[in-house]
Formats: C-alpha cells, sequence, structure tokens
C-alpha cells in the first residue's frame, strides 16, 4: 500500500513539474515575441501651409487616364472552350480573344439549312403548278412565307455562332482576364478588361481665375513627374461649363502616347506661361497623398493625424495651391505619413 502511495506522489510531483516547466517556457516565449502597438505615436515631420507665388508659368495637376477602358462581356451562352490572351497581352482590333462552344448551333444551322432547302423545292414546285392553274395563289403565297420564314431562322442562328467567338472590339492591353478554361458563361458574363492606352486623358480642375487661358484644341505642355523637364504635347480636348462648389473648371487634355512611354495612373501636369505671378496660400507637393482628384493632407491637431480633403489650384515643381479645405494656421505632415492612417497619433522631433 505504502509503495502505491509513493508512486502516486512522485507521478503528482513530476506532472507539476512538466506544467511549471511548459509555463515557463510559454512565457518566455510570449516575451520575444513583437506585438505592435497600434496606439503608439507615429514620428512625423510637419510644417504649416505658407504663402506661394507661381511665377512665369501655372501648372495643374492631374492623373493620366487611358482614352478607352471596357470590359467585354458575353453575348453567348455556353462553355469556354478556348482563351487565346492572357493579362497583360497586346490586342489588335478584330483578333480573336476566346471561343465559346457552337457545337449544338451548328448542328441547329444544318437543321435550318436542310428545312432551308426544302422550302425551296416546294416554292419551285408549287410556282410551276400555280403556271398551270392547278394550285391557289394562297398556297404558292404560304409556301413563299415558310421561304422567308426559313431564311430568317438560319440568319438568327448564324448571328448565335458569330457571338460565340469573343473579339476585340479595339486595339489595346488585357488588363484583367475573368474567366477560365471550361468555365461557363452566359450574355452579359464579363470575360476580359481590355485597356487602350495609344492616347491618354489627363483631367486638371482649373479655377475661375484661370479657366478663361484655356481654349478648345488648344495645344499645350503637358509634364509628367517620373520624367522630370521632358514635356509631352497635348490638346485640349474638354473645357467643363459648370463649376463645382470650389468653383474650379475640370479640363481634359488627350495626349497622344504611340511608344508608351506613359501609364494609366501616372501623375501629370498641364503647364502654362503666365503674365502675371499668382501669390496663395500652398502646401509642399511631398504632402500629397492619394490622388490628384482628391487631393488630402494629413493635419495635425492635438498630436492627432486626421486625413483631410482640400481643393487644390495651381502648382508647380515644389508647392500645390490650396483653393480651400486648408487654413493658414494648420499643421500638416510633410514627411512619414505613408506611416499614418486617419487620426493616428503622432510624435515630432522637431522642438
Amino acid at each position: 500500500m505504502r509503495r502505491v502511495i509513493t508512486i502516486v506522489i512522485v507521478a503528482v510531483v513530476l506532472v507539476g513539474l512538466i506544467v511549471f516547466k511548459l509555463m515557463s517556457n510559454s512565457k518566455e516565449v510570449k516575451a520575444k515575441i513583437f506585438i505592435n502597438d497600434v496606439n503608439a505615436a507615429v514620428l512625423v515631420k510637419t510644417a504649416s501651409p505658407t504663402t506661394h507665388s507661381f511665377e512665369s508659368s501655372l501648372s495643374f495637376l492631374g492623373t493620366f487616364e487611358p482614352a478607352r477602358q471596357n470590359v467585354i462581356g458575353s453575348d453567348a451562352n455556353g462553355k469556354v472552350i478556348s482563351i487565346r490572351f492572357e493579362e497583360g497581352d497586346q490586342v489588335r482590333q478584330g483578333q480573336l480573344l476566346a471561343k465559346v462552344d457552337d457545337e449544338m448551333l451548328q448542328l441547329q444551322l444544318q437543321n435550318a439549312e436542310v428545312g432551308l432547302e426544302g422550302q425551296k423545292n416546294d416554292d419551285k414546285r408549287y410556282s410551276n403548278l400555280e403556271k398551270e392553274n392547278a394550285v391557289s395563289g394562297v398556297q404558292v403565297e404560304k409556301t413563299r412565307l415558310g421561304v422567308r420564314s426559313s431564311e430568317l431562322t438560319k440568319k438568327q442562328i448564324q448571328k448565335q455562332i458569330k457571338s460565340t467567338s469573343i473579339v476585340a472590339p479595339y486595339s489595346g492591353v488585357v488588363t484583367k482576364r475573368m474567366i477560365d478554361l471550361g468555365s461557363f458563361v452566359g450574355q452579359g458574363t464579363p470575360l476580359f478588361e481590355l485597356t487602350d492606352i495609344s492616347s491618354l486623358k489627363l483631367t486638371v480642375n482649373v479655377p475661375e481665375r484661370d479657366v478663361l487661358k484655356f481654349k478648345l484644341g488648344q495645344t499645350v505642355s503637358v509634364g509628367v513627374d517620373i520624367y522630370g523637364s521632358r514635356d509631352f504635347q497635348g490638346k485640349i480636348t474638354n473645357i467643363s461649363v459648370v463649376a463645382d462648389k470650389a468653383h474650379n473648371f475640370k479640363v481634359q487634355v488627350t495626349v497622344s502616347n504611340p511608344k508608351r512611354d506613359l501609364m494609366g495612373g501616372m501623375y501629370g501636369s498641364v503647364r502654362l506661361k503666365n503674365n502675371e505671378s499668382v501669390t496663395a496660400l500652398s502646401v509642399p507637393r511631398v504632402a500629397l497623398v492619394g490622388s490628384t482628384k482628391k487631393p488630402q493632407v494629413y493635419v495635425v491637431k492635438n498630436k492627432i493625424a486626421y486625413l483631410t480633403d482640400f481643393t487644390a489650384g495651381t502648382s508647380d515643381g515644389d508647392y500645390i495651391e490650396v483653393v480651400s479645405g486648408i487654413q493658414k494656421g494648420d499643421i500638416i505632415v510633410v514627411k512619414g505619413q505613408v506611416n499614418l492612417q486617419d487620426k493616428t497619433k503622432i510624435k515630432t522631433n522637431q522642438k
């Protein structure tokens, strides 16, 4: 009996030691794991908006968009049996992109052709009999209408067969492929996204004071951030006739892109020579986040960064005019905003 009690005590002690060791190891592992503190302040550099003079030229920011970008849908029902292009491939107008199974339609076409042939033979026979007054004119008319009906049926099936071949409506690049081999598609099913960047559209917001400097058909210089001082030629193709709430007008410039130097989503700026300088509240361009369609900066209040929309006017290489949305006394983040989200705590090493 004593032996059994001794064994039980030893077993309990061993289990206790094992549990203690496991808990100790767990604490050591947890101590080594880095846990990001989401409430920790992010180190940034800040500045205040300043009054800046835009001298001999004006520049209006925008983002390049493809001249055409459309989703190609299916006009047929059935299984995809062939896909000719992948994402990133260049295609020419009229090239076959994909093929939907048309076997049943081909059989229907053969049946329609047989029916049409029979209708035409009946029409010939009844026409000859009509000359001999052997049949009534009504019967002849029915056979002729039957021929026309069969011809229409054949054309409908031929159109359905043609729709099983999905072709490129214009030349471009396949930017999305939304189907796989063997997929079942129906009318309206999206298949490909086709993007044409042979020319690009650059839309800029122009303040009311400057909009009369733009004319339809006018040739303007277009700068692109990544190309530095290199200029591209663009033509003004549209000027909005209605201003937005900030009294800005949208001006669209079309830029030819035969060598594909430019891509959709790049920043660009329309440059105009100006006889008078413009002095206005401005922010450093490095503070800009988001897109030029919706320019934003981080405004700091009580050591918290708030993502703030503002309306941009003209710009040069270093500064962007503030039309509205930011005040002169605001503090904005000019460095480190890549690590920020709306309402993030911040700290600075500035004194």
